[in-house]
């Protein structure tokens, strides 16, 4: 699978890691940065991860910040993006299965390397579940592109 990953500068070192176990998994990265622990603004790195998932130049995306949620609100702006903060196994595996989330977005004050490896993998690998949860994933895509239509008229 080919996923984008990104941090801020709270996320540079949970960033590295994530990388290394998504390269270990057999995955393709492609690394948004940011290349160092210096302050940068993460809306400009979910807008990059973001970006390359809406276009389909990438399969999924994962972020880090210090809480994961300014990540997540960032990354929801773009179009056809999923993203959510996912914070333990659970959270991680029924946010592939019922909502096909493409952007997980990850905290890195709040969580150890070992919670976040499980988690990182659990969402990798659970699918998604489709039947009834389809049909409300549709429904999402057509009020995002109602609300489209209706910014640029």
């Amino acid at each position: 699978m080919r996923i984008a990953v990104g941090s801020d500068h709270r996320g540079y070192t949970v960033r590295a890691k994530v990388i290394d176990l998504l390269h270990r998994l057999g995955h393709e990265v492609v690394d948004a940065g940011t290349d160092s622990n210096e302050p940068v603004d993460y809306p400009d790195i979910a807008a990059a991860v973001a970006g390359q998932v809406s276009r389909g130049e990438v399969e999924r995306g994962i972020l880090v910040c210090g809480s994961g949620l300014g990540m997540c609100i960032a990354a929801n702006k773009f179009a056809g993006v999923r993203a959510a903060p996912c914070h333990d196994d659970l959270t991680a595996e029924m946010s592939r299965r019922h909502n096909d989330l493409n952007v997980l977005c990850l905290s890195a004050d709040l969580l150890g390397e070992r919670l976040i490896d499980r988690m990182v993998e659990l969402w990798l690998t659970t699918p998604f579940e489709g039947g009834r949860h389809a049909r409300r994933l549709k429904e999402i895509e057509e009020l995002e592109a109602r609300n489209l239509k209706k910014r640029t008229c």
